[in-house]
């Protein structure tokens, strides 16, 4: 580098002088520091690596600075991820990552050969081991991830070794090759929102870990080899982002994991900066600490071999916003999460569970009354409202609302027609002190027959929890068409009875005939589970088509749409439903009684 004479005076640093710790500064920097390259870098090929060949790799330990640290090939294991995905076997050298071994967060950490790339870090050798042994994924499948296709290898395999490496003495028998963990970074969630989906966050190769947010920096975006990136899932009062090490940019392009996030193909997830706390050594599982900052771009792929993402302009997210009331006050708050069919439910699942349970107005043993709508682009609304009352489990009170939304939102995105583009969700959630639940004890008819066109009283006794019984009325009426001598059914149940017996299969399906715009219709026709119902069934075929009711269809017409090879979402229920009511009780309902009413 050449610099300009400075003008001569007495407080300037002599120019020999100056020259003297340029000079010292860019050798220190070229020794320690990795290369800050926007175009290809130089590359290493696979066939050109060796055993006992040594390099370095970089990776964040705290701050923002990548460090450096040495490594060895043991040797290169073909075929080793697929046909023609072969693993670098290298053992990790210095101080800091013999403490650690290879750590959480690890993973995309450019690996430099003869000063080339020759790779990213991505594989782990087995827990309690005495050497960090590590895999790296070849440069050239790393470059090429975005071109690879969705379906491959999951992240949360684990790759056996061949009896012809572990009888090398490398590495112990019965050992295996795993994706370095993913730090999926809780920022707002509480330890019961992450332990109540444990079961849905497992076998992705993500493990939790501390950390939180940090404000956007004007720098974010300067990107080198060996800096941290965050994948963002649900950003605003609360946050889940997971992170990796960056192997190699190109212009816009960015490089990272060396391994799948999640396997998901192509997608489009906000790009965050993420900024290292400090890395805890643990002889089971080290990891970064990171905190999330602000956003640089979108990730656009998560195949087999690297995560690739471009600097930019961040995805748009389905915004959430939830309210919650209690004695007269509320509380709202934001968030924002991903679009995608496997991760939303279960994303709304969590930050409406988190939402709920730490905030500073919610209390255990009340019962939650849900009031919502999710806005869809081009569809009508869906329609939300239930209620939930505590339960004597040591489940969360809170956990049925959280399932109750991921499970519609699981309905919308299982639909075989088009993919729902989502505007957003808004959630109201009152508390109401006490338990309010109700279970149906008896039910009766004020007289056992009636004329057609006739309206008949239906009292029930309700139960409520520890409290003293009750009695409602409600009013049914015999159809103008009901024939004289018949015996109809009067069925008297909660919300999930009757919507079966008057929906059939079609009640909590995923799809319709129509598409989706029928399978909101659906989802809004059914019933809540607050309220008592009251129905009057004929003794007639009601053909079901979608979310179509067709009461007394001719069996003509029956015989032929059962007569059609693929009649779909046809069913034919062998009662009709003519007449139905229902008393609003403030909290849930269970139970079922059928009663029998004759036309005279």
């Amino acid at each position: 580098m050449l610099l300009a004479q400075p003008d001569k005076g007495p407080t300037r640093l002599p120019w020999v002088l100056l020259q003297t710790v340029t000079a010292v500064a860019l050798i220190l920097c070229a020794a320690s520091c990795p290369p800050a390259t926007a175009q290809a870098p130089e590359i290493l090929p696979l066939s050109e690596v060796r055993p006992g060949m040594k390099g370095y790799a970089y990776t964040i330990f705290a701050g923002d600075q990548a460090e450096k640290f040495d490594l060895e090939v043991i040797g290169v294991m073909p075929n080793f991820l697929g046909p023609k995905q072969s693993v670098i076997l290298i053992q990790l050298l210095g101080p800091k990552v013999e403490r650690t071994g290879v750590v959480a967060g690890m993973s995309g950490s450019p690996v430099y050969l003869e000063g080339k790339l020759a790779g990213a870090l991505s594989l782990r050798l087995g827990i309690f081991t005495k050497d960090a042994i590590a895999g790296v994924t070849p440069i050239e499948d790393v470059l090429q991830g975005k071109q690879l296709g969705a379906g491959q290898q999951p992240a949360a395999t684990s790759f056996p070794l061949s009896a012809e490496t572990v009888s090398h003495g490398y590495v112990p028998a019965g050992s295996s090759l795993e994706p370095i963990d993913t730090p999926l970074v809780f920022s707002g969630f509480p330890p019961l929102a992450v332990q109540r989906f444990t079961s849905q966050l497992s076998g992705y190769g993500l493990v939790a870990a501390p950390g939180g947010t940090a404000p956007p920096r004007v720098d974010d975006a300067h990107l080198k080899p060996g800096d941290m990136v965050g994948m963002v899932l649900v950003q605003g009062d609360a946050s889940i982002s997971a992170a990796c090490t960056v192997t190699a940019i190109e212009a816009d392009r960015v490089y990272l994991c060396g391994h799948p996030f999640l396997n998901l193909g192509s997608v489009s997830l906000p790009m965050a900066r993420s900024h290292v706390l400090m890395t805890l050594s643990s002889s089971l599982a080290s990891t970064k600490i990171v905190n999330v900052g602000g956003p640089i771009g979108t990730i656009s792929s998560d195949h087999l071999t690297a995560v690739t993402g471009k600097l930019g302009a961040p995805p748009p997210l389905i915004p959430l916003d939830l309210t919650v009331a209690a004695n007269g006050a509320e509380k709202k708050l934001h968030f924002e999460v991903v679009s995608h069919p496997k991760l939303t439910p279960l994303l709304m699942a969590m930050s409406t569970f988190s939402g709920l349970t730490l905030n500073s107005l919610y209390g255990e043993g009340t019962t939650l009354h849900v009031q919502g709508e999710i806005r869809l682009k081009g569809h009508s609304l869906v329609r939300l409202e239930n209620s939930y009352a505590p339960g004597d489990t040591l489940n969360p009170d809170s956990f049925p609302v959280a399932i109750g939304v991921q499970s519609v939102f699981a309905r919308l995105f299982a639909n075989t027609f088009e993919r729902p583009d989502i505007e957003g969700i808004q959630l109201r959630i009152e508390s109401l002190p006490g338990r309010k639940s109700y279970t149906i004890e008896s039910a009766w008819l004020e007289k056992g027959e009636a004329q057609p066109g006739e309206k008949i009283r239906v009292r029930i006794l309700l139960r409520p929890y520890r409290g003293e019984t009750r009695v409602e009325e409600m009013t049914v009426r015999v159809p103008e068409q009901a024939a004289r001598g018949a015996t109809l059914h009067v069925l008297v149940s909660d919300a999930d009875w009757l919507n079966r017996a008057s929906r059939g299969f079609a009640f909590g399906g995923g799809a319709a005939d129509g598409g989706l715009e029928q399978l909101i219709s659906l989802i809004n026709k059914e019933r809540r589970n607050d309220r008592v119902y009251a129905g009057l069934f004929l003794p007639a075929p009601t053909l079901l088509w979608a979310d179509k009711e067709m009461p007394n269809v001719p069996l003509s017409q029956i015989n032929v749409l059962d007569g059609r090879p693929n009649p779909g979402s046809v069913q034919v229920l062998r009662e009709s439903l003519a007449s139905e009511d229902s008393v609003a009780l403030g909290g849930p309902v269970t139970g079922v009684i059928s009663l029998n009413l004759s036309v005279r």
